[in-house]
């Protein structure tokens, strides 16, 4: 076979990550319409997936540097545009009669114009700006991270960038239509919280776990 003409190969963990990150950029919008109590805040559950996108994007840029975290970051606005596609086809198709609970479907898929346009711009700039950080925050060390300071560059990027995605999601979609201050301190300080004391050690652990991986894939 002509060198030239071989598919290129792609690194273990950089495959396994594109998989799951391209479920979760989705993921995060239908969770997001349940809001669960977290102590005493409460936030959208789609947090939760969030954060597994910002720890596979710090985890990309550790691993396999800042444009490839980059690409990863602009490639999720590709499962987004096809979840949206098709959710606006099924909701424009009539129901079937004996559809189990239609109203359901309707009352979560449907989502006003400002949300579905507010979600993809904060995904956006915080997923940008998260790699930003956590490779801005790196300077000009070179070779593998240690694990303390991996995770205090974890913790930073993470806590900035969901802060500003609160900022922007919560403003863009619901500004004028209702109070929004309430919301965001506790929408921006539940994911304050969780950046700081849960993010770094699952970033910590997906940067062990694609190192892993890549050896054996090597």
């Amino acid at each position: 076979m002509d060198p030239d003409t071989q598919p290129r190969a792609i690194a273990p963990s950089l495959f396994l990550t594109a998989l799951v990150y391209g479920g979760m950029v989705v993921l995060a919008g239908v969770l997001g319409f349940k809001q669960v109590a977290l102590g005493p805040l409460a936030v959208e559950a789609g947090i939760f997936a969030f954060l597994l996108l910002v720890v596979m994007s710090s985890a990309t840029a550790e691993l396999h540097g800042r444009a490839v975290a980059n690409r990863l970051v602009l490639w999720g606005f590709v499962p987004l545009g096809v979840a949206f596609a098709l959710t606006q086809l099924v909701l424009w198709l009539p129901v079937d009669e004996n559809s189990y609970a239609p109203e359901a479907f309707e009352t979560v898929l449907s989502g006003t114009l400002r949300i579905w346009i507010a979600g993809p711009i904060a995904y956006g700039v915080s997923m940008f700006l998260n790699v930003y950080l956590f490779n801005r925050l790196r300077g000009n060390q070179e070779g593998e991270s240690k694990g303390g300071a991996l995770m205090v560059r974890a913790a930073i990027a993470s806590a900035l960038s969901q802060a500003i995605d609160t900022v922007i999601f919560i403003t863009i979609a619901f500004a004028g239509t209702r109070p929004i201050m309430d919301l965001m301190i506790g929408q921006a300080s539940a994911k304050v919280a969780l950046s700081l004391v849960v993010v770094p050690f699952l970033i910590q652990g997906a940067v062990m776990l694609g190192r892993k991986l890549d050896r054996k894939g090597a």
